[in-house]
């Protein structure tokens, strides 16, 4: 990944890139992101900013780069073109690890739990902590149900509860959970409410905004229009693989997103956040 150069501005129309909310510099910015698989471009010279404290909503139809954006973020792919800042500081991320250690974790809509495992042992998979030659049990339980309550997460019955057991809610809150136990700064959420009733939206929902209130920086992936106006403090909007606008929530109505989602542009009234529409591609 190139860390030196950007693409040239004839190459691509710019997104204009607000300010974000007073944060003079966010905790993740991407410049120039270009990321392509063989003769399929998958993402073009995207820029995004993510600010602590914040909820930035990702936007986007079937297709239009969200999944191959936060992987590139997650460490997952490696962007071909372009420069990733954190805190300012331009960074590679080459793998998965590269990213925990900037304190970026990813909840993904599989939420990556074991069944047969409870509570605890899903926070600390692959990360146990050991006294001498055993399992340290008492630490981990202790970190475990730390964390929980410092989310406010009182609907599990024990720390020591099966996972198969849990409701679809129960089991986002303890992946999420365990993506903020690691002293993470980002963590980014892939629909963490599809597939769940009213009563348990409520519950990730407000667990997204209590992330917040933490003062991290929260990516939200999202179709639910909906969720995404009630959490969010911006939206950011793929389509086609390139960033067609980019601002606060304020600026945007549902029907603006929809339409910056379909046509790349938007013909609503004032106030609505200025951006280019999305080119073609060849």
């Amino acid at each position: 990944m190139a860390t030196d150069s950007l693409p040239s501005s004839s190459s691509t129309t710019e997104v204009p890139r607000p300010a974000a909310g007073g944060v003079a510099t966010p905790l993740l910015s991407l410049r120039g992101i270009s990321k392509h698989f063989g003769a399929v471009q998958a993402l073009y010279a995207v820029d995004l900013d993510l600010p602590s404290g914040q909820v930035t909503a990702l936007c986007g139809d079937n297709g239009a780069g969200k999944s191959v954006l936060t992987k590139t973020i997650a460490g997952i792919h490696q962007a071909d073109e372009g420069e990733i800042l954190w805190e300012g500081r331009p960074v590679q991320i080459r793998n998965p690890g590269d990213a925990a250690s900037l304190g970026i974790e990813t909840v993904y809509q599989d939420l990556a739990l074991a069944d047969n495992l409870d509570i605890v042992q899903n926070m600390f998979l692959g990360r146990e902590r050991l006294k001498g030659l055993v399992l340290d049990d008492g630490s981990m339980e202790g970190a475990a149900a730390e964390t929980l309550a410092s989310l406010h997460v009182t609907t599990v019955r024990s720390i020591r509860q099966p996972v198969a057991t849990l409701s679809g809610g129960q089991r986002q809150a303890v992946a999420v959970a365990k993506a903020v136990m690691w002293n993470s700064k980002l963590v980014m959420l892939d629909e963490p409410t599809a597939a769940l009733g009213v009563a348990q939206t409520r519950m990730v929902l407000d667990l997204v905004l209590r992330l917040k209130d933490r003062g991290l920086a929260v990516m939200v992936i999202s179709h639910n229009l909906n969720d995404v106006f009630e959490v969010a403090d911006r939206i950011a909007i793929l389509r086609l693989g390139r960033m067609v606008a980019q601002d606060s929530v304020k600026a945007f109505d549902r029907q603006s997103v929809v339409d910056y989602m379909t046509t790349g542009s938007t013909s609503r009234a004032p106030g609505a956040p200025t951006a280019a529409a999305a080119p073609r591609p060849d």
